[in-house]
């Protein structure tokens, strides 16, 4: 492999991830996760993710066909949607905090409960039980029963049969289990440390030991065996140092490779795509800091509520932010550098790009 330069890995960064778009199963599949946020503006994360990646793609599609798909609503490094088959990875999941008696109690009468009714929305567990009120992890008020709920999904109780309005409604979960043997553990544990940095790759060291540590939300149990392959993976995996920072990759990727070359789309990217996630990553490749600032108080935004990455060819130069008003597309941008692009070239594929946005939201006539 020649020497490798931070051009090169900027091109291979986009490259690898912005794959030839397919249909969502493939997707889903070839990314390995997608993330999941419920903040619609004027899309949701994952449908904002998607579009780029799917053929035809169109907001809310995701949930529309999840019923049919075999994908689930599960954890990773944090919540999201992946292929039905990485469950086996992480369950028998064990969640860190133990249920006290009287919670293992309402949990065995709602598992009763779904298995009679088949499939259940939270106001309905609600409405039989009348669990009350309780603080949530935001220290705000909601319903025992929706946290009870979220609780026995997590601990693959139960599954995320489809959602209504958005809601989440559950039904008994048949999750393939993986082998909890002191090897099959560790077979695992190498598994999801070779999905994430097939799926956030290439990765800056420091990034590689910050995903490990947030395996310890969807597989808690094995935390140490995902730190063991960790450090095995460093010796195995493809890497260089540029500028004092060490970089890894698959060993089977080529980061020169000319099928790297970047187009000229421009594209706005969700807070959450594999491109922009790592905000290290991002600095190191683009020089300088996207923030994500829908939960910064209004005064104290630079980007703004929910400032969408604006990606041309290989560089990330600005932000947009997007909304609907009286059906029609309204957005403001702003660059890195202060100043937009005088390039023709520019002017005309953002005009592209606003027409994708219109077409994936419905708002084309």
């Amino acid at each position: 492999m020649p020497s490798l330069t931070p051009d090169d890995l900027r091109r291979y960064a986009v490259a690898r991830t912005l794959f030839t778009p397919t249909t969502l199963p493939q997707a889903i599949r070839k990314l390995g996760f997608v993330q999941a946020d419920p903040i619609r503006a004027p899309a949701r994360a994952q449908d904002l993710t998607l579009r780029h990646r799917v053929k035809g793609y169109t907001a809310g599609d995701l949930e529309r066909r999840y019923p049919q798909l075999a994908i689930e609503e599960d954890c990773l490094v944090n919540y999201g949607f992946l292929p039905r088959e990485h469950l086996a990875l992480m369950h028998p999941r064990v969640a860190k905090h133990k249920w006290k008696p009287t919670t293992k109690r309402q949990a065995d009468e709602v598992l009763a409960f779904v298995r009679e009714r088949g499939q259940v929305h939270p106001r309905e567990v609600d409405e039989h039980f009348a669990h009350g009120q309780r603080i949530n992890a935001w220290g705000g008020s909601g319903s025992a029963s929706t946290q009870l709920l979220d609780g026995m999904h997590y601990r693959g109780l139960l599954r995320v049969a489809r959602r209504e309005g958005g809601t989440r409604v559950y039904e008994l979960a048949a999750h393939p289990q993986g082998d909890d043997s002191p090897a099959g553990r560790t077979l695992r544990a190498a598994a999801l440390i070779e999905l994430i940095v097939r799926k956030y790759a290439p990765l800056p060291a420091t990034t590689l030991t910050y995903l490990t540590r947030l395996l310890g939300y969807g597989a808690p149990h094995l935390k140490a065996q995902t730190q063991a392959a960790m450090r095995l993976a460093r010796d195995h995996l493809a890497s260089v140092q540029l500028d004092g920072v060490t970089w890894y990759w698959p060993a089977d990727d080529n980061p020169a490779s000319r099928r790297h070359a970047p187009d000229d789309q421009v594209r706005l990217l969700a807070p959450f795509d594999p491109v922009v996630w790592d905000r290290t990553r991002f600095e190191l490749l683009w020089g300088w800091a996207y923030k994500f600032e829908a939960y910064t108080p209004a005064p104290q935004r630079r980007l703004g509520y929910y400032a969408l990455p604006l990606l041309w060819g290989e560089r990330v130069i600005g932000w947009g932010n997007l909304s609907i008003a009286n059906g029609r597309l309204a957005h403001q941008l702003g660059y890195a550098t202060g100043k937009a692009p005088r390039d023709a070239r520019f002017r005309a594929e953002w005009a592209a790009e606003l027409a994708r946005m219109e077409v994936f939201l419905g708002l084309a006539a």
